[in-house]
């Protein structure tokens, strides 16, 4: 499950400060075309993303005081998603009436979401390319899902996270977790089974909340409770207090 990440040919070639595995890009890249496609290659995002948002929703209202039954709690305010792939995450986001900027390291994905905001009449700023060199600043939502576990120097992008993020913002995070559990259902099983494409995890790379919280302390934040996300027969994928498969999490400036 990943919400974008990597490159494709024209993005800087990597080096030491680079975030982006151009291996991943290919992968990613090579998706953009059914990322829309709730029953293509990308349905197990499209399954999780109203998880995510439900998390989000709460999170924003909690962190900004808003009305619960607000339309458009994000109004007037700057929303940053890094590794946005085709856009999932970002039109929601736009539609709870954020100023919404995506970046992803795919030119395949931006292009693929800036087509689908355009038919969708929303205004969405897609850019590519590295985080670090975009120069983004500011931003009260930071949100990056599913993607820290794909990059190459997760210090390094955490930084970069942070260096965009307000200081009175809130970042939004989440990822798989580096369990047994995850390594037979998240790799094994789903990539198997064909829920998701093969390639998409290398579950050395998921990372634990604690090795997270570590990562957002080095970076000046705080990192809240998470919340788990997880799977059953009978729910489908939910919020839960078991964090076995997958987490998500909040920050915010120390």
């Amino acid at each position: 499950m990943n919400n974008a990440t990597a490159t494709s040919t024209d993005v800087n070639k990597p080096s030491a400060s680079a975030t982006i595995r151009p291996e991943e890009a290919a992968h990613f890249g090579a998706l953009a075309a059914e990322w829309w496609d709730p029953k293509g290659s990308s349905a197990m995002l499209h399954k999780l993303n109203p998880v995510r948002l439900s998390f989000i929703r709460e999170a924003i209202d909690l962190h900004f005081g808003s009305d619960s039954h607000a339309l458009r709690p994000l109004s007037g305010k700057r929303v940053l998603d890094a590794g946005c792939g085709a856009g999932l995450l970002c039109e929601p986001l736009a539609r709870l009436g954020g100023q919404v900027t995506g970046v992803d390291a795919a030119a395949e994905n931006v292009a693929t979401a800036s087509a689908h905001a355009a038919a969708m009449g929303l205004a969405i700023d897609y850019r590519h390319g590295e985080l670090g060199a975009l120069g983004l600043r500011d931003h009260d939502l930071v949100c990056s899902l599913e993607v820290i576990e794909h990059v190459a120097d997760k210090a390094q992008f955490v930084s970069e996270l942070a260096g965009a993020l307000a200081a009175e913002g809130l970042m939004i995070l989440s990822c798989p977790n580096r369990t047994p559990a995850s390594r037979l259902l998240l790799v094994e099983a789903a990539e198997r089974l064909g829920k998701v494409p093969r390639g998409t995890h290398d579950w050395s790379q998921f990372v634990t909340p604690e090795e997270l919280h570590d990562l957002l302390a080095a970076a000046g934040l705080v990192m809240g409770e998470p919340k788990g996300i997880s799977w059953s027969p009978v729910s489908g994928l939910h919020l839960s207090s078991d964090m076995s498969l997958n987490y998500i999490v909040t920050a915010r400036a120390a």
